[in-house]
């Protein structure tokens, strides 16, 4: 949705780069090329123009002119800015003291109100609690129905004692939620109540009578992040007519222009709690303001790039595929290994989206687009192709073999061969840094801490350093030297690696040993 944008500032910032000092017309310049690209994206024109005026002040300040990289000195002032429209601080959800916690959706139809629900209610239940969806949506053509289907596939509970279809009173149904709730033991409660193609009393008045009825700890406007500023109107309609505490973004994988999302927490001074970006029950998250600009000015995302990976990837696991890794060479590392760390990749997310999150990604942006995802599955066909003893052991792959598993899993002899041959790189390039390739203080790749350059610099520094004349100290020097080699020999004995060659003063460094458990 930011693509646009992201591409806009990139260029922008690329012109400033280079600058030992930057004049008052490049920050002008700089200012109306932002301008320009806030206004393509639909950004809401009094955000525009706080956000440009903040920007042209900080940017003539002294933290530019003094600086000595004032081209990042501005890349900073935007990010900051761009937080600050993006709603500052990510704001978590308050729970009831006294359970059930009651969070309330309203929102237009059409911007995803019901499916919302349940990617919220499985967020919560992963989160440890024990949620309940509720009905309330009783005009549209089986919405309960859609809601119980969505409840099923989520695995929460669902409350739906009316059929719906213009049958049945929904503030009736919330108010008697709360009680079922408490009796099964329920500890949130989402109501999903119904929407019209536009704002009308009809709507209002029912919306704040189900507000009414349930006191709700929460009641969040979804808003469907394609439809522009007319989002940013309708949000100031409700926040007006029944109020609102937070807000949720529907459809933020789509392809319009992300106006909606950095104008409507400025606008309505009510914060973006949760995004929803695609059609799966688990693409939903929290909203990081700070996260979200820096995707935008293509800085990347690690931290929830590193949170899915802490969500999908066990301690224990991690520490089993680290020791076969750190085995002879790796060859303990086999293809059933590589089957499953790539599964768990998958439960991660789309690669192209995991590879988005990186830093610089932006620059090759067209080709993780392009990216087939249906490579990883011909990857996994063509390992569940071959033996158990051909997993084991790939070396013994040979022509028939590799026939056979092509015919097998549907694919070209050449993409078995090429599997096998990328498997054996990787292999050995983990197990390279497994072993303590590239650092700190280990012989591995130049520039990593340990290059082979490095190793012979220190090696001849140490022939030719003077024994102490004192023959009590050299000897004690001995001994020490002598302690030492044996302590490096143990601890590569203990973690299954080589240990230290005598006359080598060898040492496992802290980070290794740390890495390894």
């Amino acid at each position: 949705m930011f693509d646009t944008l992201s591409d806009r500032l990139a260029a922008t910032f690329k012109n400033l780069r280079g600058k030992g000092r930057l004049s008052e017309a490049d920050i002008d310049a700089t200012a109306r090329e932002i301008r320009i690209a806030l206004l393509e994206a639909d950004v809401a024109l009094p955000v525009v123009r706080a956000f440009i005026k903040q920007i042209k002040e900080r940017a003539a300040g002294a933290e530019v002119s003094q600086a000595l990289n004032p081209a990042q000195q501005v890349i900073k002032i935007v990010n900051e800015e761009l937080v600050s429209i993006l709603g500052g601080e990510t704001r978590r959800l308050r729970f009831a003291k006294t359970a059930p916690t009651v969070i309330m959706l309203a929102g237009l139809q059409g911007a995803g109100k019901t499916t919302l629900a349940g990617k919220l209610g499985l967020w919560l239940k992963g989160q440890g609690h024990s949620p309940l969806l509720v009905a309330c949506d009783l005009q549209r053509p089986n919405a309960v129905n859609q809601l119980s289907v969505v409840a099923e596939r989520a695995g929460v509970g669902v409350y739906a004692p009316q059929p719906g279809n213009g049958v049945g009173d929904p503030v009736q149904v919330a108010k008697d939620s709360i009680e079922f709730a408490r009796t099964k033991q329920y500890d949130v409660v989402i109501v999903d109540t119904a929407g019209r193609l536009g704002i009308d009393q009809e709507l209002m008045r029912q919306a704040a009578d189900i507000r009414d009825a349930v006191s709700p700890d929460e009641v969040l406007f979804v808003v469907d992040a394609m439809i522009g500023q007319d989002a940013v109107n309708t949000a100031e309609a409700f926040r007006d007519g029944v109020g609102f505490d937070g807000v949720v973004l529907s459809k933020l994988d789509g392809d319009a222009r992300g106006g909606a999302a950095l104008s409507i927490a400025q606008v309505t001074g009510r914060q973006i709690m949760f995004a929803s970006n695609g059609e799966k029950l688990d693409d939903f998250d929290a909203f990081h303001p700070d996260r979200m600009a820096s995707r935008i000015l293509g800085m990347g995302d690690m931290l929830t790039l590193i949170e899915k990976a802490e969500q999908t990837f066990s301690q224990q696991e991690a520490e089993k595929m680290a020791s076969k890794l750190a085995s002879s060479k790796g060859k303990d590392f086999t293809l059933d290994d590589f089957l499953a760390q790539m599964e768990q990749v998958r439960k991660m997310g789309s690669i192209s989206k995991l590879l988005g999150m990186m830093p610089g990604m932006g620059q090759i942006k067209d080709q993780i687009n392009n990216l087939d995802e249906r490579d990883v599955d011909r990857t996994a066909a063509i390992i569940k192709s071959m033996t158990p003893a051909e997993r084991h052991e790939p070396t013994i792959i040979n022509g028939s073999r590799r026939a056979r598993i092509a015919k097998g899993s549907g694919v070209e002899v050449s993409a078995v061969k090429n599997l096998v041959e990328r498997f054996f790189e990787a292999r050995k390039m983990m197990s390279r840094m497994a072993q303590g390739g590239g650092m700190p203080g280990m012989p591995g790749m130049p520039g990593m801490g340990g290059g082979v350059g490095k190793q012979k610099k220190k090696q001849k520094q140490a022939k030719g350093k003077r024994k102490s004349g004192n023959p009590m100290k050299r000897k004690q020097e001995e001994q020490e030297a002598a302690a030492r080699r044996e302590a490096a020999n143990q601890a590569g004995s203990a973690l299954g690696l080589p240990g230290a060659q005598p006359g080598k003063d060898f040492e496992l460094p802290d980070e290794f040993k740390k890495f390894m458990g």
